[in-house]
């Protein structure tokens, strides 16, 4: 049976659904700048696809532009059609950035931070996932027979990647039930969310050729272990001269990525609504379940919203090549371009303040008494998304960040999709997240 080819141009939106249309891929080159027709009010369909309440309703016309250096073609070899898409940005129809495009939210930031201080952000992101081919089994966590028996997925699963031009690194069975993590390499910036965004589309296409399913969920149940999404960052200046070590400095951090890394805590309990954005979160952040519910920079420890990462020197590399900070308050309901934007919006803050470096931790602040987390400045996250989005309605700076429109457009979003499950209890809540991520 004879076939044409269709490529996607796709964008991921605020519920991190990666939506678009589809077109003939030989014209994809052709098209490079006229696109795809696009419409406003997609930016307020939820992950449940009700659409949220907006400014726009039937009215508005804009412009989904592909960025040819994402397009890819994966050919799994099953006589299916290749796994064909390429991401792009939301425009007005002159051209022109769209106010709620969140992948021009990340540009503006990492533009905004190379113009200010001369400085670039390299990152990867960590992600967890459930695998439902896969029975759950006692005593399975990080055992190899919990990674054979997820049979032939994380084989296809990096060839897929490799092919999409991702660099795959580490593949394990997790702790959490039928769990598995990825990491794959560092990009600089955009590339590093728009890797992410493949990333998850690669393991959704690798598991739905093998008759299962790929879910991102953030916590398959209320009492499991959940799905994080960690944020490996570092910044660079020059000619790729890294800047965040300093041998003297608070937990070895040097002065500038000291102030970026309090940006990132200062702004913490506001930009959770950004990295932690679905209401079944923050069943997650909590103490003891290996992610974030304090805002602290933490050494070497799990738990930290920030955590400062071991440098190995078995790599041969030079510890100040080497040195990074990671974001752990965050998982896959958030778009990748919202939650680096977060990331460097804030960061960038804490810069244009000359923020001191926190004072890093070395103990588990659920333990502390209160005049210590006092002493410390630390406090406890936000425990639900509608707190997350009070603190966000309220900051001016992200406001500022967002524009008017998206953020007022955001908080719109996701107080309506809280809406939606508001009447579940947190088990059901969880299995109808698992079903969307």
């Amino acid at each position: 049976m004879r076939r044409e080819e269709i490529v996607m141009v796709c964008c991921c939106d605020i519920a991190g659904q990666v939506r678009g249309k589809g077109m003939p891929a030989a014209e994809l080159e052709a098209r490079r700048q006229r696109g795809v027709g696009w419409t406003p009010t997609n930016i307020m369909i939820t992950a449940f696809n009700d659409i949220a309440p907006g400014p726009w309703g039937a009215f508005g016309d804009l412009v989904l532009l592909p960025d040819l250096a994402t397009h890819l073609r994966v050919d799994f070899g099953d006589d299916g059609p290749p796994e064909q898409f390429v991401l792009g940005d939301i425009r007005h129809l002159d051209g022109r950035p769209w106010e709620c495009c969140p992948r021009d939210f990340l540009r503006r930031g990492l533009t905004a931070l190379a113009d200010e201080f001369g400085l670039s952000l390299k990152a990867a992101f960590e992600h967890e996932l459930h695998y439902d081919r896969v029975e759950e089994r006692p005593n399975a966590g990080y055992a190899l027979d919990a990674y054979r028996r997820q049979g032939a997925f994380g084989e296809v699963f990096f060839h897929a990647m490799r092919q999409a031009g991702l660099e795959p690194d580490t593949f394990m069975a997790e702790y959490g039930p039928a769990q598995y993590e990825v990491t794959i390499g560092h990009q600089d910036g955009l590339g590093a969310a728009d890797q992410a965004v493949i990333l998850r589309e690669m393991a959704r296409a690798s598991a739905h050729r093998l008759g299962g399913r790929a879910s991102f969920t953030p916590i398959l149940r209320p009492e499991a272990v959940g799905n994080g999404v960690h944020v490996h960052f570092s910044l660079w200046a020059g000619d790729d001269q890294p800047v965040m070590h300093a041998a003297d400095g608070p937990g070895e951090i040097g002065p500038r990525a000291g102030a970026f890394a309090a940006g990132i805590l200062a702004k913490l309990p506001a930009i959770l609504a950004l990295t932690a954005a679905s209401p079944i979160s923050y069943l997650r952040l909590t103490p003891n379940r290996w992610s974030a519910s304090y805002d602290n920079l933490g050494l070497n420890d799990r738990e930290a919203a920030v955590r400062i990462c071991p440098v190995f020197e078995t790599m041969g590399v030079a510890r100040e090549r080497q040195f990074h900070l990671e974001f752990r308050a965050a998982d896959a309901a958030a778009s990748p371009y919202m939650l680096l934007g977060a990331i460097v919006w804030s960061g960038l803050w804490g810069l244009r303040g000359d923020l001191p470096t926190p004072t890093p931790t070395t103990e588990d602040p659920s333990q502390m008494a209160e005049d210590r987390l006092a002493e410390l400045g630390l406090q406890r996250l936000p425990l639900s998304l509608t707190a997350a989005l009070d603190n966000l309605a309220g900051d001016d700076d992200i406001k500022a960040w967002l524009g008017p429109q998206f953020h007022e457009v955001y908080l719109g979003h996701k107080r309506f999709e809280i809406g939606l499950t508001a009447h579940l209890n947190d088990a059901a809540r969880c299995e109808r997240y698992r079903w969307v991520y």
